[in-house]
Parts: C-alpha cells; structure tokens; sequence
C-alpha cells in the first residue's frame, strides 16, 4: 500500500478522534506546525524515514522537538505511530490531514502565478471570483513568475486558466509551424 494510502487512513483516524474530543482546531494548528518543521528540517524526515533508529529514540526526538509546542493528543498520535513502525508516514499523515480538514469545512486553495506581484486588491477580486464560481472559502496564493511576461494563470484543485501572454505566444508560435508545413 502507497505511503498516501496509508496516510489518508491514519489522517482519517486523527480527525475523528479530533472531533470526538473537540480539539479539530487545535491538531490542525499541530499537523500544520510539523510540516512546516519537516520542511525546513530534511533530517527530521531522514530520522522518521530510518528504519535503523529505534522507535524510541524517535519518540524521544519528537517529544524534545513538539513535546511542548502540540497537544496531548498529538503528540500521543506521533508516539502511536512511531511505535507501530509508521514513522515513515507521518509526514504524508499530516498533510493529508489538512487536505481532509479543507474538505471537511469547504476551504479551497487556489494558486495565481502571475508576472509581477498581485495587489491586494487584484488577490481579493480573485478570491471573490473564485468564490462565486466554485463556493466554499478560498485560501489564495500568490507567486511570481516573470517569465509569463504578462496576465496570469489561475490553479484550483485539478483545473487551470492561462492568460499568460507567454502561453498565448507559444500557441501562436505552434499554429505558424503548423501552417508552414
């Protein structure tokens, strides 16, 4: 089974327990600081990775670093895991666990690359746009790309809208080759 299935499973099982014990809020905030903490500590990820460091060691190393900082539940979890030899899973846990969370109270992230930085006002019409056509609470991003030269692309989830200009000369430059030949 793939480290996602796996992790869906156990991020399934956290969010439920969240719930039951009215803490969703709380872990969520947790599952969000450990991967930002994995993100910009590669060795962390090595350490749950490894299978030749003990699970206690693991735990303790995950009590030093979050003891203090995640609930009780949280930490329990991290400490169930280790112990049932799923270290290696936690990471794709955590992040499926923000996923169903988003699904769960309908926030959808969109994504806007465009060629200079947005203003906030072009971000908030985005958003609302965005809103309007799909529903639910929208967590924009925003990222520049020169490179576009110019307009934007828009991701949401597993759909796209490209106003680049760079696009819009590729597809230029694509239909002169064809006719040419």
């Amino acid at each position: 089974m793939s480290e996602l299935t796996v992790g869906a499973r156990y991020a399934k099982s956290l969010i439920d327990l969240a719930q039951d014990e009215n803490i969703l809020e709380e872990v969520k905030k947790d599952m969000e600081l450990f991967i930002d903490v994995v993100k910009q500590n590669h060795e962390l990820y090595a350490v749950l990775r490894n299978p030749i460091i003990s699970h206690d060691k693991k735990v303790k190393i995950l009590d030093a670093i979050f003891g203090a900082k995640v609930s009780k539940a949280t930490i329990g979890f991290f400490k169930i895991m280790v112990t049932k030899s799923r270290g290696e899973v936690l990471y794709y846990t955590a992040q499926e666990f923000i996923n169903q969370y988003n699904t769960k109270k309908n926030i959808i992230k969109a994504l806007v690359t465009s060629a200079t930085p947005l203003s906030a006002a072009n971000q908030k019409q985005i958003a609302d746009l965005v809103a309007a056509e799909v529903g639910g609470n929208i967590i924009l991003q925003t990222k520049v790309d020169p490179a576009l030269i110019g307009g934007f692309v828009l991701t949401v989830g597993d759909r796209q809208i490209d106003t680049s200009i760079a696009s819009s000369l590729k597809k230029l430059k694509l239909e002169f080759a064809q006719k040419a030949v």
